[in-house]
């Protein structure tokens, strides 16, 4: 369901026209769609409840969920209504949202929590009764499946934090840490042992940084630390949300391997990585649980998980409950990019928790001395097995200047180096309307770009055309409408035509970069795998996915669904990287433009991005992040 509104005598889907009460008038306003208020009447049939409090109540936590967030926090319930539909946004309903547009009756905050604590369907606490649909704990108001998953996340890390010491010899990992990760103490190179060995000693580590700051060099040479403090062999299983996200994680940590010594190449061997789901493995008939459970446990002693910042709530719960207690778990992304699409800000949550093991830090001082950080930050986050890698080894100053600046939230800053320009940086500022001259150096990107990759595809150079297509990407933030992606592309893939020619009557002409949008096994291409089609040199056609170095080659007939992928949106952008980047701002006044968004844009360039829209925009966008609404960075305790 898009945002456009529907044409004269159509019946609006997002409007329940039988609903009454505020139900009603939070729909007609924006703030609610016809999901959230019939889920929310028929869980009020089912319990008996006909108090318009508790029923807006329930709508809006669904509506919570579907906007990404967790729970409810009735404390922040006006702002969160005006943030859910920014996270929603094109699938937000179109019109005024929230209080920020209008003087909605929002029930008295006091007599709201009371008629909601008081509800029968919903439990209080977190003792409260097991077969209600909606839980209530601490001012915040879940639907009790997601409390529930909370809870197994929460009660999981705190238990692996806070059991026994894994049983490694210090000394033999000091030596291992220090051979695999040389540097002085106080370097980039000394964050990076300091994650080895944490994750040798603790049962989970989250490794967080951004974009080229050596992750996943640092997941390669840790399994080797691991390998060599560990007599028996180890099972070791990597993984990531998506599989183009387990291909990237697959061929880089392979990489890494093939350039150890031959010892510690021997000893990790030739990882293979796949997506969460396969890992856990796929059970008919469900999307939501597993071969491997509580009961059926992973057989692996070490599993990483890449770009955990895009795994959803109820997916890190199934993991955890599916690792063996004495498996170690390393969790590794970046917290300030996107957040997973369905519920839950886990990795976000994890690196803000309040620390759970008072002695890991001591313990890595006594095997690492002075790589360990005395400063209290930092030691509270090893409490809870946090790294955090800081050095940018990808691209240059300017580029790591700006990417910093919109992560710690500075517009200032980030506008400086936006308006210097450099050889990395650039800010196309625009008016109210696009002109020819604003867009210029995007159609000279994109053309060149195109000719490139057409020209090797044209050629049969499967390796040729898949590095082409990192070449360059331009990005948006929304699909529909003026600064969407369904106008951008059409436009790309008129200025590539133009500037190479050739038949328009092809169905699958040479050049033709493609997005799959749905898993299919059988080809073993996954949602966000991007290809190209190249020319089979028999007058036919194959479609080239995956590593230059050894392309996956599928033809057309055997495609899952699949849309050309001129431009993309930032969600799909996320996990990949491209030599060059050009990011289209919408005006302002979007909904989408947040902080994490345009932190995602700007770093998936490795060497030049350009930014085109207005100062207002990428001041908006930075002064906006994201609002989840969680339970679990508190205490297992509860709020």
């Amino acid at each position: 369901m898009s945002g456009t509104a529907p044409g004269p005598g159509a019946v609006d889907a997002r409007l329940a026209t039988r609903a009454g009460g505020l139900l009603a008038t939070f729909n007609r306003a924006g703030v609610l769609d016809s999901a959230d208020v019939h889920v929310a009447q028929r869980l009020g049939r089912l319990t008996g409840e006909d108090d318009d409090r508790v029923l807006l109540a329930v709508a809006l936590t669904v509506r919570a969920v579907r906007a990404g967030s967790v729970c409810l926090d009735l404390d922040e319930v006006e702002q969160l209504a005006v943030a859910d539909a920014e996270d929603a946004g094109d699938t937000a309903p179109s019109g005024p949202v929230g209080p920020a547009d209008q003087d909605l009756p929002w029930p008295a905050p006091t007599a709201w929590r009371a008629a909601v604590a008081a509800s029968p369907l919903v439990a209080v606490g977190m003792d409260g009764p097991d077969d209600r649909p909606a839980r209530w704990v601490g001012d915040r108001l879940y639907l009790d499946r997601y409390w529930r998953h909370e809870q197994v996340v929460r009660r999981e890390v705190d238990g692996r934090l806070r059991a026994a010491p894994l049983a490694v010899p210090p000394d033999r990992l000091a030596e291992a840490a220090r051979r695999l990760f040389p540097g002085a103490p106080g370097a980039d190179g000394s964050r990076q042992r300091l994650a080895a060995t944490t994750a040798a000693l603790s049962r989970v580590t989250v490794l967080t940084g951004g974009p080229g700051t050596g992750k996943t060099t640092t997941i390669a040479r840790l399994l080797a630390v691991l390998h060599d403090v560990t007599d028996a062999p180890l099972r070791v299983a990597l993984a990531a949300p998506t599989g183009k996200a387990a291909a990237r994680l697959q061929e880089a940590v392979g990489e890494v391997v093939d350039a150890m010594e031959p010892t510690d190449h021997r000893r990790v061997g030739t990882p293979s990585a796949t997506t969460l789901h396969r890992l856990l493995g796929w059970r008919p008939g469900s999307s939501t649980r597993f071969r491997h459970d509580a009961d059926h446990r992973l057989p692996h002693d070490v599993v990483v998980v890449d770009e955990t910042s895009m795994v959803s709530l109820p997916l890190m719960a199934r993991l955890l409950e599916a690792l063996r207690p004495d498996a170690r778990l390393v969790l590794v992304g970046d917290p300030d990019q996107l957040a997973s699409v369905e519920a839950g800000a886990v990795l976000g949550g994890l690196v803000r928790r309040p620390p759970a093991a008072d002695g890991l830090p001591d313990r890595l001082r006594a095997v690492l001395g002075a790589d360990v950080p005395h400063d209290p930050e930092a030691v509270r986050a090893l409490r809870n097995g946090v790294v955090r890698l800081t050095e940018t080894y990808r691209y240059g100053m300017e580029l790591g200047a700006l990417a910093e600046a919109i992560r710690r939230g500075d517009p200032d800053a980030a506008v400086d180096v936006l308006r210097a320009g450099s050889a990395t940086v650039e800010l196309v500022q625009t008016g109210d309307r696009l002109t020819e001259a604003d867009v210029a150096g995007v159609r000279a990107d994109v053309v060149a770009a195109g000719t490139r990759l057409t020209a090797a595809a044209r050629a049969g150079d499967a390796a040729g055309a898949l590095h082409a297509l990192e070449d360059h990407r331009l990005l948006l933030a929304h699909r529909h409408g003026p600064a969407g992606v369904g106008r951008w592309a059409a436009l790309a893939r008129g200025w590539v035509s133009e500037a190479v020619g050739g038949p328009d009557d092809q169905a699958w002409p040479p050049g033709l970069p493609l997005l799959v949008t749905a898993n299919d096994r059988d080809t073993g291409l996954y949602n966000g795998d991007t290809g190209v089609v190249v020319a089979d040199g028999a007058g036919g056609s194959v479609v080239a996915f995956g590593n230059p170095a050894e392309p996956h080659l599928v033809r057309p007939h055997r495609l899952p669904a699949v849309q050309p992928v001129h431009a993309m949106t930032v969600h799909r952008g996320q996990g990949s990287q491209f030599r060059r980047v050009c990011v289209l701002l919408p005006p302002e006044s979007s909904p989408l433009l947040t902080r994490e968004l345009l932190y995602t844009a700007v770093t998936r360039a490795r060497e030049h991005v350009r930014v085109v829209g207005s100062e207002a925009a990428v001041r908006a966008a930075i002064a906006r992040p994201v609002r989840r609404a969680s339970g679990l960075q508190d205490p297992l305790t509860g709020p």
